[in-house]
């Protein structure tokens, strides 16, 4: 094996999150169906920046495509969030130190948003592209993706795409906050460690929504 070759996580929650769940509610998951019209799954920071450096990323891609193909195919949304370009501060100077603040400032590319997509994609014109100049795609002010869903009439996000423990765990603390049923995609999320990535599965799975795996999430949408 070669550190070029795309990987998934080693991802599992333990038997006794699923047991202290299944005691509170009588189930093991809290959405148990969903109405594809209704649901849009979110790509986070999928942009070559990110998916170049990192074998799990790239290992990802396959299942954030089947399941954006599946969702627009029933009649739901495909929402991409890139990263944006912020302003430069002595807060993101003083903790990143000043050369890694400006590459963090500058990852997510420059051009149109449909062409700072990692180029393994397909985009469809009725998706959405969005910026975010925070970590959360949901933090008010900060990225306009709530306000579009809204008018799309979404109430289900499935959150995918990277990092798990940064990004993509602040848009799932942030969409449940904000009143979304939360799904996030076990392997269609990734980050740089096993580790890393399942101690966020584990925290979303006890407070903000269920973890659950593409194959059952494509069956939810049918």
């Amino acid at each position: 094996m070669t550190g070029n070759e795309p990987l998934l996580h080693a991802w599992h929650i333990e038997d006794r999150d699923y047991r202290r769940q299944e005691e509170r509610r009588g189930r093991r998951f809290a959405y148990e169906t969903l109405d594809p019209a209704r649901t849009a799954v979110v790509v986070v920071d999928m942009v070559p920046f990110f998916v170049d450096a990192n074998p799990y990323c790239r290992g990802i891609v396959p299942n954030i495509q089947r399941l954006g193909d599946r969702l627009r195919a029933a009649g739901g949304t495909v929402a991409w969030v890139l990263p944006g370009r912020t302003d430069r501060t002595p807060v993101g100077d003083e903790f990143h130190g000043p050369e890694a603040a400006e590459m963090f400032r500058a990852c997510g590319g420059s051009g149109p948003l449909a062409t700072r997509l990692w180029p393994g994609f397909g985009v469809a014109a009725d998706d959405v592209l969005v910026e975010k100049t925070a970590p959360s795609a949901f933090f008010p002010g900060r990225c306009p993706l709530h306000e579009l869903l809204r008018q799309r009439s979404i109430d289900t996000v499935l959150i995918t795409g990277t990092v798990t423990n940064v990004c993509c765990e602040s848009s799932v603390r942030d969409a449940w906050t904000l009143g979304y049923r939360v799904i996030m995609v076990a392997d269609a999320c990734a980050t740089g460690r096993d580790e890393d990535h399942n101690a966020t599965l584990r925290t979303v799975y006890r407070s903000f929504g269920d973890v659950r795996p593409t194959a059952d999430v494509l069956a939810l949408i049918g």
